[in-house]
């Protein structure tokens, strides 16, 4: 069978009109928009992945964070604030071996270091007050804890 331009060009028509008609009917709807964001209606799981997507491209850095300033210092320096961190824990830890009691409690009263003075006082019911006042600038620092 030998077909001509126009006849092939009207049976792909033809095709083209069956294959619309036996798809159906094309259906709109509404598109909606649904937040992402939790501050802004979103759901409340897709908060830690927006967090760690926005710190993973923040480039700036936090002139006063302790963290960020200890790797931009020599190893002779990092090693100096490790060791300075390992005497002092190691000298507090002697300062409360001495206000600890043989039987594993702060008894009241005060110590003195070379830079401190640490007071014990007890608060009654088993609440006890730790005050730490440094020598050299008179600022204190306190908190409470329960035997």
């Amino acid at each position: 069978m030998h077909f001509t331009s126009a006849m092939t060009g009207a049976m792909y028509c033809l095709t083209f009109a069956l294959l619309m008609s036996a798809g159906g009917r094309a259906q709109a709807t509404e598109l909606i928009y649904v937040p992402v964001n939790p501050m802004f209606g979103g759901s409340p799981l897709n908060g830690s992945t927006l967090l760690s997507a926005a710190q993973a491209q923040n480039k700036s850095k936090d002139p006063n964070d302790a963290s960020s300033r200890y790797f931009d210092k020599s190893p002779l320096e990092q090693f100096n604030d490790n060791l300075e961190r390992a005497i002092i824990s190691q000298l507090s830890s002697a300062a409360a071996s001495r206000i600890v009691g043989p039987n594993g409690k702060f008894t009241p009263g005060s110590l003195e270091t070379g830079n401190f003075l640490i007071t014990v006082v007890d608060l009654g019911g088993g609440l006890l007050r730790i005050t730490t006042t440094d020598k050299v600038s008179g600022s204190t620092t306190s908190f409470e804890v329960k035997q």
